[in-house]
């Protein structure tokens, strides 16, 4: 299998994954809350915020996969680099709200390192090849 159907299919992974995470918080918020990994919940009616989790998670796998089937597979690669952030702010959030470091790294950062992974072999894939036709020299003069 070459790298290019890989990273498609890891890409494509990574997108319904992403989908599914911001319809489960935008469509059942009080179900999907739990498996953050945050011990503790807003008193009151925290769903708001929670579907707004939901929002901003359903509108990166919009991103995602309009990058995916469009075929601009640079951008797609490096706006899977950009998003590897949201879950690695997430890991943070949990650690300094006295999550689990297990949720923590488990959860989110393992996600993160997916997400960045799959935005690194796209990136890698899409490279330009050096021109041999260009003497070392002369791109050293520039």
């Amino acid at each position: 299998m070459s790298l290019k159907k890989i990273n498609t299919v890891l890409a494509a992974i990574v997108v319904l994954f992403v989908l599914y995470l911001g319809l489960s918080f935008i469509l059942i918020p009080e179900s999907s809350a739990p498996g953050v990994g945050l011990p503790t919940w807003p008193e009151g009616d925290g769903d708001g915020f929670l579907v707004m989790k939901g929002i901003r998670e359903f509108s990166m796998g919009l991103v995602l996969a309009i990058l995916l089937v469009t075929g601009h597979r640079r951008a797609l690669g490096l706006v899977l680099l950009m998003e590897a952030v949201a879950p690695f702010g997430d890991m943070i959030n949990v650690l300094t709200h006295d999550g689990t470091v297990a949720a923590a790294l488990g959860i989110h950062g393992l996600t993160a390192v997916v997400i960045a992974i799959s935005g690194l072999l796209i990136l890698w894939e899409t490279r330009k090849p050096a021109d041999a036709s260009i003497p070392s020299s002369e791109i050293l003069a520039v």
